[in-house]
């Protein structure tokens, strides 16, 4: 049902007129110090995958490289245990694995789920939708921060919890709501993961950038140039596609500057990005926020503007 020719989240094959099976796989170094909640966060990072093809996860098979013997066994051990509590959370099981021996420490899952073949969402868009996110960007940012000790223990904290938490929970609060398109933040920034749902659906996306929900240090940060690297990359990769229209010049402003360099962030363990028709945004927003996650429609999708797929206002 899904393959290479679009860019989604996961594979899907149609088993039986019932029963669609999503297959997926994502896995990466550290990015924070404890290595028990890199384990949850590179397993909610996988497992997300699924979810925002609008399955359940159900079996997961671990991913792990690390310097034998450099690498203690409890840290080991650590990213494994959280890794699994995470898939427990999500409602699915560990059924095996592999590891290697490699120079530097990696971590992720392969991971299995279902879903009626009905309920498959891709990551598309229609015009008309409006773009709902689930969690707050600036991550990338953050944790570049944290490598040099610009964080607080309480600011560290929030992000930390922030990449673990499931998106399960918005996934949950889908249920009942007839949803268009769906898609998770990652690497490519939300520019670019909305970029892809925008260009699957022929339309280009209004995207109203101060609606967009950031952590205020990564605003402090990035105006400051802690940048990771992929952000340029993501601007560069998408620039061509993308006008704005700001009341203010970034290259002047240092605030919008800040805007728009998180709105290129790279994530990990990002939200959800979710397309939907007006009439369906309150019971959404309203489930949404019983689940604990961001209500904030960021976007609208119109029909295709010559050759952008985004257009970024105030």
């Amino acid at each position: 049902m899904v393959g290479f020719e679009s860019s989604d989240d996961a594979c899907v094959f149609r088993v039986t007129d019932d029963i669609a099976l999503i297959n997926t796989v994502d896995f990466f170094p550290p990015i924070v110090d404890d290595p028990y909640m890199f384990g949850q966060i590179a397993a909610a990072n996988a497992l997300s995958d699924v979810f925002a093809m609008g399955g359940q996860p159900k079996l997961a098979m671990n991913l792990l490289t690390f310097p034998n013997p450099t690498l203690p066994l409890d840290a080991v051990k650590g990213i494994l245990e959280g890794g699994n509590d995470k898939v427990c959370e999500a409602g699915a099981t560990i059924v095996g694995g592999h590891s290697i021996d490699d120079v530097e420490p990696k971590y992720g899952l392969s991971v299995t789920g279902f879903a009626h073949p009905d309920d498959i969402l891709s990551n598309s868009a229609e015009a008309g939708d409006m773009l709902v996110i689930t969690k707050k960007i600036g991550t990338g940012i953050l944790t570049t921060a944290a490598k040099v000790d610009l964080l607080t223990k309480e600011e560290n904290d929030e992000i930390e919890a922030a990449m673990a938490f499931l998106n399960r929970y918005a996934w949950e609060a889908m249920q009942g709501v007839k949803v268009d398109g769906c898609t998770d933040i990652t690497g490519f920034g939300l520019i670019g993961h909305a970029a892809e749902m925008a260009r699957a659906g022929g339309v280009t996306l209004e995207l109203y950038s101060h609606k967009v929900p950031v952590f205020p240090k990564a605003l402090e940060m990035a105006k400051m140039g802690i940048i990771p690297a992929g952000a340029y990359r993501n601007r560069e990769y998408t620039g061509s596609e993308v006008m704005e229209f700001l009341s203010k010049d970034p290259v002047r402003d240092p605030d919008t500057m800040a805007l728009t360099d998180c709105l290129y962030d790279p994530q990990s363990s990002g939200g959800l990005l979710i397309a939907v028709k007006e009439g369906e945004l309150p019971r959404l927003t309203e489930q949404l926020g019983e689940k604990g996650c961001e209500t904030a429609v960021i976007g609208c999708f119109k029909p295709k503007k010559g050759r952008f797929t985004i257009e970024i206002h105030d």
